[in-house]
């Protein structure tokens, strides 16, 4: 099991430490504050061997073909080392957002990602789906094409997925797998789904990633650790109806349903304090790593019997130096199980 870091939006340097520490790739969200090509274009610019991925562009915010553009863009920028996260969102962001409708969002994925392999690859797109049709029939132009050669042989594509189906379809069109609120025994069970869509994909035999975006904060005392990975959940919960989050519905899934909806009335009624309140210490120890090192290094190899192949680890807290020192730490568990992790840079 490798290492990466989910960065902060307001604290892109972060990667460069990760990559000291001798971190597989940094990831890079977007959501309220940032698009992630931008930061992605600076991480890259501010490292020579971490790897960095979208994690994830949204599709609903891009065509197909600005995917391919972008991914095109960061590859070259980077050297070879970029990877291409994408996730469906939710019906909060899709239809409030970006004005797109969001029904049948697997299928939607699918075509997504038929089109972005064929522009990476360097094929003419000519795709008539359900979702997506490139180019328009009768209208003025070709199908999309990228013309400059791309450093990496290929690109990998990770998908972002929480329901079942979205895991059998992450299994079968993608090279990895980007999941959240994960405990060792959601992974396992993820894994056990994956392994259903890889079966009947054209990648069976391929590698695949499995890779859990996983809150870290370093204390002796774990409810004051837990708090600012409270403030996540009740954040991701609480967005939109309940009946279309699937944040929600992965807590009613792991068993705390009742918990999500008094989140989620809270944050509604514009009580965010009561909603993060509302988030059960067991859920955020569950799906977190918390207290020292010796406890993360238990946890961290949890995840990798679970199935986990790059942990993706996001420091938690207002403070860059505590992020920081959340990192460090984690580093030093990892060597605690795997002894004499052989860095990079070394």
């Amino acid at each position: 099991m490798r290492l990466g870091i989910n960065v902060p939006l307001d604290d892109a340097d972060l990667a460069v430490e990760a990559e000291r520490l001798g971190f597989e790739v940094a990831f890079v969200p977007e959501g309220f504050r940032s698009d992630a090509a931008s930061a992605l274009g600076y991480i890259a610019a501010r490292t020579t061997r971490i790897h960095v991925a979208s994690g994830v562009f949204q599709m609903p915010a891009r065509t197909p073909a600005m995917t391919v553009m972008t991914a095109a863009t960061l590859d070259g920028l980077s050297g070879g080392r970029f990877r291409l996260g994408l996730g469906v969102s939710n019906a909060f962001i899709t239809e409030g957002w970006h004005g797109r409708p969001f029904g049948r969002p697997l299928t939607m994925s699918r075509e997504y990602v038929a089109i972005v392999r064929a522009g990476l690859d360097g094929r003419q797109v000519d795709h008539q789906g359900e979702h997506l049709t490139v180019p328009l029939p009768g209208g003025r132009g070709t199908g999309f094409r990228l013309h400059n050669k791309l450093i990496s042989p290929r690109i990998p594509v990770y998908l972002a997925a929480v329901g079942d189906r979205g895991l059998e379809l992450a299994g079968e069109i993608a090279d990895g797998w980007f999941g959240v609120f994960c405990s060792p025994a959601r992974v396992a069970e993820a894994v056990r789904r994956i392994g259903v869509g890889r079966l009947r994909g054209d990648h069976a035999g391929e590698a695949f990633e499995v890779i859990p975006s996983v809150p870290v904060a370093v204390g002796e005392d774990l409810a004051t650790a837990a708090l600012p990975v409270k403030h996540h959940v009740a954040r991701f919960v609480s967005l939109g109806h309940r009946s279309d989050n699937f944040y929600f519905r992965l807590m009613e899934r792991l068993g705390h349903g009742e918990a999500a909806a008094e989140i989620q009335d809270r944050a509604q009624a514009g009580d965010m304090a009561g909603a993060v309140a509302a988030v059960p210490l067991e859920f955020a120890d569950e799906t977190s790593l918390l207290g020292p090192a010796d406890r993360l290094a238990e946890r961290m190899a949890a995840y990798a019997e679970a199935g986990v192949t790059i942990l993706a680890l996001s420091p938690v807290g207002a403070d860059p130096a505590v992020r920081r020192k959340s990192l460090q730490v984690a580093a030093e568990a990892a060597e605690l199980i795997s002894p004499g992790r052989t860095r990079p840079d070394n």
